[in-house]
């Protein structure tokens, strides 16, 4: 018998009673341990006592790469929401539409240009919450629309991959985002400007066969999950047994896969440097580390991008 609800009067248990946010406290997928989800933001989504890299939205993700944490969001072509009329178990045009809602995005990559400690970059970031970050028409004319501007601006230009693979309610024209990205990412390289990639857990499927594995450098969070096919399905093809952490980021740069893995909070001083390198770019001065300066309206016409600081 619960006391609470059983005994106490109907008056007394609504006082009692106090309305939580559900996302008040975080649990450690790695230790268990509850977090108090304020602690967890503000230490870049990283669990302050086992280290593990929660999932990071776009949004979020920008902030904590660029200068100042302003920078203008790209303005990204329109495509057909639901050109294939897909349906399953509910409508693909009301699957979009909660995601939208869900997540404040258009679709699941988000580009912004701005600054990194004043190296200018162009950074595209996969967003795992809309749809499990899957690979659809209007993600792959948002990283076409990144490459072509980093072009156009001479920048380089980093991406952040986190996705389940390419999105089979768009069918043929999902896979398409495959080649298409790719000859984009030669553009770039055609243009001899680096291309960096970030691995984030997860990252699967048709993304890692075209641009997630295409970068000048690669590298990668600790503990992300990168692959192909999913290991069950391995075993089960070649009928061996696969070595413990086989997929996860660690393991792929002991076996060259990944050239760096990178704690979060390291991250935005690794790119800058990799950046400054690349781009045969001098070091900051110490007063422009001290207060970075923002991104320039005049570089980037107004039908391109708008300004943003989230």
């Amino acid at each position: 018998m619960n006391w609470l609800t059983d005994v106490v009067r109907p008056k007394i248990r609504n006082m009692i009673r106090r309305e939580t946010p559900e996302n008040l406290w975080i649990k450690c997928p790695d230790s268990g341990q509850l977090v108090f989800y304020k602690d967890v933001e503000a230490n870049q989504f990283v669990i302050p006592g086992s280290n593990y890299h929660m999932r990071m939205g776009a949004t979020a993700r920008l902030k904590s790469v660029f200068d100042n944490e302003t920078w203008f969001d790209v303005a990204l072509p329109d495509v057909a929401a639901d050109p294939l009329k897909f349906r399953d178990e509910r409508k693909y045009a009301d699957r979009i539409k909660d995601a939208r809602a869900k997540t404040g995005m258009n679709d699941a990559v988000k580009v912004g240009y701005g600054r990194i400690e004043s190296t200018p970059a162009v950074v595209a970031v996969q967003d795992f919450d809309f749809m499990g970050g899957s690979l659809g028409m209007a993600a792959g004319e948002a990283i076409v629309k990144g490459l072509q501007l980093a072009v156009e601006k001479h920048a380089p230009f980093i991406m952040f991959a986190a996705s389940g693979g390419a999105r089979m309610q768009e069918g043929i024209l999902s896979l398409m985002q495959m080649p298409r990205t790719t000859v984009a990412i030669q553009l770039l390289r055609e243009a001899k400007l680096p291309y960096i990639v970030v691995l984030t857990n997860p990252t699967t499927g048709g993304v890692t066969a075209s641009y997630a594995m295409l970068g000048d450098v690669q590298l990668a969070e600790p503990g992300a999950l990168i692959g192909f096919a999913g290991a069950r399905v391995i075993e089960q093809t070649i009928r061996e047994k696969l070595p413990e952490g086989f997929q996860r980021a660690e393991y792929l740069k002991d076996h060259g896969m990944v050239d760096m893995v990178v704690h979060r909070h390291d991250m935005r001083a690794t790119l800058a440097r990799l950046c400054r390198l690349l781009m045969k770019a001098p070091a900051p001065q110490a007063d422009q580390a001290a207060a970075p300066r923002l991104p320039d309206v005049e570089v980037l016409p107004p039908d391109t991008a708008v300004p943003s600081s989230a």
